[in-house]
């Protein structure tokens, strides 16, 4: 008999790995033990080559599905004594990172203990060494009980039973707990104070059915509720939550309700059914209230990942519920009690919670299915922070993210560890949750910067962030042109280390001449990039109101490309503009008052949207493209002119012929599919010269454009028509979620290249 250690390495602490591999020991007859480190788990045992050899097999094979084993490493030692096999404490070793687990949604073994077992009857915090709390919970590493937040909770007799029995579901389950010893909710009405959960599911369900609404603790922060086939609750929602437009998602009781108000394909019930639960934006067919997506063709919609979430849905008679964060405008969501006591009150009829605290807050994952795949486009609970595998080193770099979107990443080794979704860095609340995360994400993951990587915008809160952390740590930074870290974010997700074409469409992003930057086609490699075909500069006044009023963009686009004498109060654009205000803004952009220079694919399609009539002002990000995708009319194949003339894409023609098409009643149906055709089919032809004057065939596309499903599929098919190789994000968000892994792998490249 020889004694072998076995090192695995994944993401392997917090998903039940250790029991997994004490029962399939026992289950062999080996001696030994299993622990946590740092590093990951560490086994010892005592075998012969043969069982050694099928106790491998099995580890990789049968590990618990929430698990990811990314090596085992097999070296035989001096030989030990054993008496059994058991779990031993956990032990730290090293600066390495130990993989922390995502939130786990409830199994469905623990619903079913929830009507039978009797100290769990309808315990709304039920969890197993398979689901609940991890990454919201934990304070620290090794995950163990008295690092997260359940450390004051003191196990009964009956749950320490079950966490210290190996043949037990629960056995070291760190979040065990039942209705004697556990968490527990309470409910506040006004000056009353509700506890009992059978009660408390009672008023949820009560204040819902009758068109009021709830503010309700989740995993990872609190959320607002009602019933989403009610469209005075929903509007009533909308108006309190200071959301005129934005669409909201909404939580279904069943796969089967998902299937009643959209159009959901294999892989989105695939996705929404997974352990991860995000909320996928699917085509629906117009059966919510009106003001759940307030004019979009698309619901976003998940499923019940909380114990509550089941329980509430067994009271209700509808399948459908508004589940949208509860935050006020752009802050994050609520985390704290007190605070959503204070906050809420206005907008609530009751506040749901629970007496466990939340540690790390998590917004509900975002994702669409583009291009035969689910897309992740917004990283957060269920995804993060589960290191993305990069195949470089990136040990100590550090991205700040850009300004919107946030994400901050940190490198350790050929990891990267991508923050929560943090949101827009345009307010205190938001600044100190990036600065708080970072300081919490840093002290779990024993990082140390070497490198700050922060975006080319030097008032972003990021970079300033960056810029003061590097000042502080005595750390050089290196900036990274917004453009050239999506695309260097998508070629590390995808492994890629070699000159690419990139294919870079967004809103805005400050480019090396000072301009904004959004629609270009770049040379690029890790290290550097050179800009080959960009949209036309169009001047646009007004600074980041451009953003936030597509009018603007369409004056603009008009002003530069339309014919003068098209320009007529008939057009829906100037119609709500008004001539005197068209005349205005024409006089303001001519003398170059407050007016920047935008190649941005995101104005463009504002510009496209006001000119239509579609979106004259947004009520949210990224509105006015929205709509425009929503309206477009299936079947159209024909597009309109466009010119490229050395290193310039002009939609000169584009405008004319829309402008064209609105005078001879075209509807914005046609408009909005002809023109995307046209973007697509304009992107193509870039890319396809560019790939004759370099001999480079592998297409990466990266930014928040490319969130758009219409105008992504056509360029892809048209690409792998021509035989390109086409690189598209996948668990990474494309929008600017995603930059600070682009960042850290262009300055990680640049070290490597002795250039920093």
């Amino acid at each position: 008999m020889k004694t072998f250690i076995i090192e695995i390495e994944g993401l392997v602490q917090g998903v039940g790995f250790r029991p997994f591999v004490y029962k399939l020991a026992s289950s062999m007859g080996l001696e030994g033990t299993v622990e946590n480190l740092n590093t990951g788990v560490r086994v010892m045992v005592n075998s012969n080559n043969e069982s050694l050899e099928k106790f491998v097999e099995k580890i990789w094979s049968e590990s618990p599905l929430q698990s990811q084993v990314e090596s085992v490493v097999v070296n035989e030692v001096s030989p030990l004594h054993f008496t059994g096999f058991s779990i031993i404490t956990s032990r730290n070793l090293s600066e390495e990172i130990t993989r922390i687990s995502p939130d786990i949604a409830v199994c469905d073994d623990c619903l079913a203990d929830m009507e039978q077992q009797e100290h769990r009857i309808n315990y709304p915090l039920i969890n197993c060494t398979n689901c609940g709390p991890r990454f919201s919970i934990i304070k620290g590493v090794p995950y163990d009980r008295p690092l997260t937040t359940m450390d004051r909770f003191i196990m009964c007799k009956r749950c320490s039973a079950e966490y210290n029995d190996p043949n037990d579901r629960r056995f070291h389950a760190q979040p065990v707990a039942c209705n004697n010893c556990g968490p527990v909710y309470s409910m506040l009405i006004g000056d009353s104070e509700i506890k009992g959960i059978n009660d408390i599911i009672k008023r949820t369900a009560e204040i819902i059915e009758r068109g009021g609404i709830v503010a309700l603790k989740g995993t990872g922060g609190y959320h607002l509720v009602c019933d989403a086939m009610n469209e005075d609750a929903v509007a009533s929602l909308r108006k309190a939550k200071e959301r005129e437009g934005k669409p909201f998602a909404v939580m279904c009781r069943n796969i089967d309700c998902v299937k009643e108000i959209t159009h959901p394909g294999k892989e989105e019930i695939e996705t929404l059914q997974s352990w991860q639960k995000p909320v996928l934006i699917i085509e629906g067919k117009n059966i919510v209230a009106p003001s759940v997506s307030n004019g979009l063709r698309t619901v976003g919609v998940i499923l019940p990942y909380m114990p509550f979430h089941y329980l509430l849905f067994r009271k209700l008679n509808t399948g459908v519920i508004v589940f949208t964060s509860a935050n006020l405008a752009e802050e994050p969501v609520i985390t704290d009690d007190e605070e959503a006591r204070i906050k809420l009150w206005s907008i609530a009829e009751a506040v749901v919670k629970y007496n466990r605290e939340i540690y790390n807050r998590t917004d509900d994952s975002v994702g669409r299915y583009i291009a035969g795949a689910v897309r992740i486009m917004r990283r957060s609970r269920g995804y993060a922070p589960t290191p993305v595998k990069i195949d470089f080193n990136g040990e100590g770099v550090f991205g700040a993210g850009a300004e919107l979107t946030n994400c901050f990443g940190m490198g350790k080794g050929r990891n990267l560890i991508l923050s929560q979704h943090i949101g827009d860095l345009k307010n205190a609340p938001t600044s100190e949750f990036y600065r708080t995360a970072y300081g919490r994400f840093a002290e779990m993951f024993r990082f140390r910067p070497e490198i700050v990587a922060r975006d080319m915008h030097p008032d972003y809160l990021s970079s300033v962030f960056a810029e003061k952390l590097a000042r502080e740590s005595g750390i050089p930074v290196t900036v990274v042109q917004h453009h050239h870290a999506h695309i260097a974010s998508c070629m590390a997700e995808n492994g890629i280390n070699r000159k690419v074409i990139g294919v870079a469409m967004d809103g805005v992003g400050l480019g090396n001449d000072g301009k904004i930057w959004g629609g270009e086609i770049l040379i690029a490699d890790l290290c550097d990039f050179n800009r080959i075909i960009h949209f036309d500069y169009v001047p646009v006044a007004g600074g980041d109101y451009a953003s936030q009023e597509p009018w603007r963009s369409g004056l603009s686009w008009l002003i530069k490309y339309a014919d003068e004498d098209a320009i007529s109060d008939d057009l829906p654009l100037i119609k709500n503009t008004g001539h005197e205000k068209f005349k205005l803004y024409t006089e303001i952009v001519e003398k170059e008052i407050n007016t920047s220079y935008y190649s941005s694919a995101g104005r463009l399609f504002d510009a496209v949207a006001a000119i239509t009539g579609l979106s004259h002002t947004s009520k949210f990000h990224s509105e006015a493209p929205m709509r425009l995708e929503a309206a477009i009319q299936k079947g159209i194949t024909t597009n309109y002119g466009y010119d490229i003339n050395g290193e310039i894409i002009s939609f000169g023609k584009t405008i004319r012929e829309i402008v064209h098409d609105l005078k001879s009643g075209i509807s914005p149906g046609e408009i909005s599919a002809r023109f995307h055709n046209t973007v697509a089919r304009a992107i193509v032809d870039g890319i396809t010269y560019v790939s004759e004057i370099s001999a480079i065939t592998d297409i990466v596309l990266s930014g928040g454009s490319f969130q758009n499903r219409y105008l992504t599929e056509k360029i892809i098919s048209e690409l792998s028509s021509k035989k390109f190789y086409v690189y598209y994000h996948h668990n990474i968000p494309m929008n600017d979620g995603g930059l600070a892994l682009g960042q850290v792998a262009v300055a990680a490249a640049r070290r490597d290249a002795g250039m920093i």
